[in-house]
């Protein structure tokens, strides 16, 4: 069975915006490399990870509604969430812990 490789990048340091403030990078986990059959869960798992004061961006080409729906009745209220970017071709969403 062949090994995938699942692309999750992390820039080092906090980035800086001419907004003023101080902006955070967090992982990025592009889950349309992962296997579908096992998509959901190593997401989840990668969620559980999240440490205080950190966060994870995922990155998908569709609107993930069925896993947003299943991660409220399996954690209602434990993350916060904010879409990044709303398609038509990616969407990305952080999350961080509430």
């Amino acid at each position: 069975m062949a090994q995938e490789n699942i692309e999750l990048s992390e820039k080092p340091g906090d980035s800086g915006c001419a907004c003023g403030h101080h902006h955070v990078e967090f992982p990025e986990l592009d889950v349309q490399q992962i296997p579908g059959e096992v998509r959901h869960a190593t997401i989840f798992g990668a969620l559980e990870a999240i440490q205080p004061g950190r966060g994870l961006i995922i990155r998908t080409t569709h609107d993930p509604i069925p896993l947003l729906q299943q991660l409220g009745q399996r954690h209602p209220g434990k993350y916060n969430m904010e879409y990044l970017e709303r398609g038509p071709q990616q969407w990305r969403i952080q999350f961080t812990l509430a």
